[in-house]
C-alpha cells in the first residue's frame, strides 16, 4: 500500500508539474510587423558598407548575401530550385567623360557640355556610338497611340535621323480629361516608351527635353542616374535595334537649339498638344561621339517562398527592388548613394513581411513569394527579366504587391493607391485601410506616373494584377500641407542623391502601418476563392492574356 501510495503521490506530482509546464508555455510569436527588425534592415542595407547597392559591384554581392542569409534564418524555401538566386544577364556600358554633342545649322554650331547641358549614352553593346550629320526632327511627344487617335510620326520618315522629344504626354500638359488621361501620365508618357518608339521608327538618335515638372525629377537626378555606367539586359544582338545615341537635354539648352533653328520651343511645344500635329524638320545637323567600355556580367534577383497549404501551386508575390545607384568617385565628400528610402525601406519591409508570414498559423492556402529584384533604377530590368523568365508561372500568380520607397513619417489619415482603378485587389486595400482608420486619397503627383516607374508595372504589363500603395500626405499630427512639404523636400534634396541616408531618429510609424496593411491584403488574397481581376476599363486588361508578356 505504501509503495502504491508513493506511486500515486509521484503520479499526482507529475500531473501537477505537467500542468505547470503547460501553463508556462510561451504564446506563439507575434505576426505584427517588427519595428526593431525593420530599422535594423534599413540601417544595414543603407550603410556605407553596402556601397550604394549597384548591380555588378561589390555592393551587390554584399546585398545578395545579406538577403539570402536573412531568408535562410527565417526558414523560407529557396525560390529557384535549390537556390535563392535567379541570374539576370546584364551589360554595363560606360561612356568616357569626353562624350560630345554638337548641333550645326545656318546660324553656326552649338556645342552642348556633357553633364551641364546634356547627358547622352548608348544602349548598344559596342565600343563606340556616334551621330554623323544626323538631321534633327522635332516630333512633339513622340507618341504613336491608335487608341487615342494620336500619331506624332505621321507623314515623316525619321530613319537615320535624330528626334527631339518632349517629356510626358499631351494630357499632362493640357490637363484636359479628354486628352489621354488628363493630368495623370499615361503609358505613353514614360521616357522609356519614347526611346523605344523612336527606335521602332528607325531613328538613330533620340534627345529628350528635360522638364522637371513634367518628369517629376530635377536635372540633378538626370546627372546622378544617367551619367557613368549604364545598365541594360543582355541580348543576342547587343541591342542593335536601339538608337545609337539616347539622352536628355537640359531645357535651357533645348531653347538654344530651337533658336538656332529659327523656332521657339514654347510655340513648338504648344503646337504639339493638338491632334494632327506634324513633325517639324529643324534644318539642323547633330554630331555626337561616345567611346564606351562594355562589360557583361550576371546580376541577381533574390527569390524565397513560404509554401501554402490547399493551393500551394498558386502564389501571392511581394516584390521590392534591392538596387540603387552605387557610388560616384567624382563627387567630393560623401559620394555613396545609400538609397535609404529608395529602396532599403522596401527591402526591409519585404523581410519583415516574410517574418510575419512564417509566424502565421495556420499557413495560408496559397504560397507566399518574396522577390527582391535587381536593376530597377536603370529601367526595371530585374522585374522585366523575371516576367520574361518567371520562376513561378504568371498564370498561377494571383497578385503582386510592390514595396517601393516606404513613407518616412508618422501615421497618416489616408492611403494612396497609385494608378488607382485597375483591379479589384484595390478593394482589399481599401477595406484594410478602413480598419486602420484611413481612407483612400487621390494620388498626389499623378503626372509623374510613379506606377510606371516601379516594378509593379512589369507585372501589370504582363497581365498580373499588381498593387502599389503607401501612406498618403495627410499626417495625423500635422496635416496634408506638412505632408506635401515633406514629399517635395525629399524629391528635391534626397531622391537619387547621396543624402538619402538612414537616421535613428526616423519616425517609421507610417511605414509600419503600410506593411501591416500589405500583410492583411496579401493574407486575404492568399485565402480568397478566386484571383483578383482587372477592372473592365484597365489599360492592362485590354488584349493582354494572363501570363503572356506583350
Amino acid at each position: 500500500m505504501r509503495i502504491r501510495g508513493d506511486w500515486c503521490t509521484l503520479a499526482a506530482m507529475g500531473l501537477l508539474l505537467g500542468g505547470c509546464a503547460a501553463n508556462s508555455k510561451l504564446p506563439p510569436p507575434s505576426t505584427d510587423i517588427d519595428e526593431t527588425a525593420f530599422r535594423m534592415h534599413v540601417s544595414k542595407l543603407a550603410s556605407d558598407d553596402f556601397e550604394g547597392r549597384k548591380p555588378g559591384t561589390p555592393g551587390e554581392a554584399k546585398t545578395v548575401a545579406y538577403l539570402v542569409e536573412q531568408f535562410r534564418k527565417l526558414g523560407l524555401k529557396p525560390g529557384n530550385g535549390e537556390s535563392f538566386v535567379q541570374q539576370v544577364p546584364m551589360v554595363e556600358i560606360r561612356a568616357a567623360t569626353g562624350a560630345t554633342l554638337t548641333v550645326t545649322g545656318a546660324r553656326g554650331a552649338v556645342s552642348l557640355a556633357y553633364g551641364r547641358d546634356m547627358v547622352i549614352w548608348s544602349a548598344r553593346s559596342a565600343p563606340q556610338a556616334e551621330l554623323r550629320h544626323s538631321d534633327l526632327v522635332f516630333v512633339g511627344y513622340g507618341i504613336v497611340a491608335p487608341e487615342y487617335e494620336w500619331n506624332d510620326y505621321a507623314g515623316i520618315d525619321v530613319r537615320g535621323k535624330t528626334v527631339v522629344v518632349l517629356a510626358n504626354d499631351p494630357g499632362y500638359a493640357t490637363r484636359d480629361p479628354k486628352v489621354f488621361r488628363g493630368g495623370a501620365m499615361s503609358y505613353f508618357g514614360r521616357w522609356s516608351y519614347k526611346v523605344e518608339e523612336a527606335a521602332r521608327q528607325g531613328a538613330v538618335g533620340v534627345l529628350l527635353i528635360h522638364d522637371g515638372e513634367a518628369t517629376g525629377f530635377g536635372w540633378n537626378v538626370v546627372q546622378s542616374t544617367w551619367t557613368g555606367a549604364q545598365l541594360t539586359l543582355a541580348s543576342v544582338d547587343g541591342n542593335a535595334g536601339r538608337a545609337a545615341v539616347e539622352g536628355w537635354i537640359q531645357k535651357d539648352a533645348a531653347r538654344g537649339i530651337f533658336a538656332a533653328a529659327g523656332l521657339d520651343l514654347a510655340v513648338s511645344s504648344s503646337a504639339a498638344l493638338h491632334t494632327g500635329f506634324k513633325a517639324i524638320p529643324m534644318g539642323l545637323k547633330a554630331d555626337a561621339l561616345l567611346n564606351d567600355s562594355v562589360r557583361q556580367f550576371s546580376s541577381s534577383n533574390v527569390v524565397a517562398f513560404w509554401p501554402g497549404s490547399r493551393r500551394k501551386t498558386e502564389y501571392v508575390v511581394y516584390a521590392a527592388h534591392w538596387d540603387h545607384l552605387g557610388r560616384d568617385p567624382a563627387l567630393p565628400g560623401h559620394n555613396i548613394f545609400n538609397g535609404a528610402v529608395d529602396n532599403a525601406t522596401g527591402v526591409a519591409g519585404l523581410l519583415d513581411l516574410a517574418q510575419s508570414f512564417v509566424r502565421t498559423k495556420p499557413v495560408a492556402d496559397r504560397s507566399i513569394v518574396f522577390l527582391a529584384v535587381t536593376g530597377a533604377e536603370p529601367g526595371l530590368l530585374g522585374s522585366q527579366y523575371y516576367v520574361q523568365n518567371p520562376i513561378f508561372p504568371l498564370r498561377d500568380t494571383a497578385v503582386v504587391l510592390d514595396l517601393d520607397t516606404l513613407r518616412n513619417g508618422g501615421p497618416t489619415r489616408d492611403l494612396t493607391i497609385f494608378d488607382a482603378g485597375n483591379s479589384d485587389v484595390e478593394e482589399f486595400a481599401r477595406a484594410s485601410a478602413l480598419l486602420q482608420g484611413r481612407e483612400i486619397s487621390a494620388e498626389p503627383t499623378p503626372e509623374q506616373g510613379l506606377y510606371y516607374r516601379s516594378d509593379c508595372f512589369s507585372f501589370a504589363n504582363a497581365g498580373v494584377p499588381a498593387l502599389y500603395a503607401k501612406g498618403g500626405l495627410d499626417d495625423t499630427a500635422r496635416g496634408p500641407v506638412w505632408g506635401r512639404a515633406q514629399l517635395d523636400d525629399y524629391m528635391l534634396h534626397r531622391y537619387r542623391q547621396p543624402s538619402d541616408q538612414y537616421s535613428a531618429d526616423w519616425d517609421v510609424r507610417s511605414a509600419l502601418d503600410d506593411l501591416a496593411l500589405y500583410y492583411s491584403v496579401g493574407n486575404r488574397v492568399a485565402h480568397a476563392r478566386r484571383f483578383p481581376r482587372w477592372n473592365p476599363n484597365s489599360e492592362f486588361r485590354v488584349s493582354r492574356a494572363r501570363g503572356v508578356a506583350p
